[in-house]
């Protein structure tokens, strides 16, 4: 079983690796009122404009950093970015730290400066300078953010951020839009802590909640409502087949079924989804 995930693992760490050297497309899409999403090229990311610069959530990839400051330029010429946040510490969200805000905070949880720290290949000027476990308040550009680091869910390293007073979150990879998730299970990550989070940030939000995900378009509480019950009725698919003595490959064999056909894409597809189900649950 060990082997299978290795094998899985190192597949995702190829999809990961083409994404990063391709050309890199960032657009940016208004949230509310001073924050953007930033979208393209790795996990979205999220920016507070004001007269304190710029507070970046995430980061992308390093090859995406001068699309990133061109859309920054647009947004407010000539203003600089004072913070940045990192919701996890995959390098699709952190690898462009270095680029994008050496010299400046960088914040993150306990677990994520503790594994970046220990990338002997990671940019040392994009380490968190600010790491803690629980909330922490991060106030900058009039904007109040409250950032909440999570039980093992997607890794053992994730935090959201709550803009409260503009009804507006980012859950980084806690939400992958209408896609299986990857849940990195050799680096701490749950399928039941992911379900558990996602039902614990739904008791939070209301109809009107603008939720900025990991990967995906902007989104409101239906969207992480239906993915969620896409995780749960899959998982109860899976847990059904290792009742009835099926093994992982044969688990794989049998599949989801045509209803979840359109959530595969290029880094999870339905057979790497079977198999984290099968490892993951129990």
């Amino acid at each position: 079983m060990f082997f299978r995930f290795a094998a899985v693992a190192a597949l995702c760490s190829a999809s990961l690796s083409l994404m990063a050297q391709t050309a890199a497309t960032v657009t940016t899409v208004p949230v509310a009122g001073p924050v953007y999403m930033l979208e393209g090229s790795g996990g979205n990311m999220a920016v507070v404009v004001g007269d304190d610069g710029f507070v970046l959530i995430d980061a992308k990839y390093a090859n995406a950093a001068d699309a990133v400051k061109q859309q920054l330029a647009q947004l407010k010429a000539g203003a600089k970015v004072n913070s940045l946040i990192n919701t996890h510490f995959h390098g699709d969200h952190v690898s462009g730290n270095a680029a994008l805000a050496a010299g400046v905070p960088i914040i993150a949880s306990d677990n994520t400066g503790k594994r970046l720290a220990q990338d002997s290949k990671f940019d040392r000027k994009g380490l968190p300078t600010d790491t803690f476990s629980g909330e922490k308040t991060w106030q900058r550009n009039g904007v109040t953010m409250q950032l909440i680091t999570q039980a093992p869910s997607h890794t053992d390293t994730d935090l959201v951020v709550w803009f409260k007073d503009l009804n507006t979150v980012h859950l980084g990879d806690l939400f992958f839009v209408d896609r299986f998730p990857f849940i990195d299970l050799k680096s701490g990550g749950s399928v039941a802590g992911y379900i558990n989070n996602i039902k614990a940030l739904l008791s939070k939000m209301d109809d009107k909640t603008q939720i900025i995900p990991g990967h995906g378009a902007l989104s409101d509480k239906a969207d992480l409502q239906r993915f969620l019950a896409m995780i749960e009725q899959t998982q109860a698919q899976v847990l059904l087949m290792k009742q009835q003595g099926l093994s992982e490959d044969q688990a794989v064999q049998k599949g989801l079924g045509k209803t979840w056909q359109s959530w595969s894409w290029q880094f999870i597809n339905e057979e790497k989804w079977i198999r984290t189900l099968y490892q993951g649950s129990h």
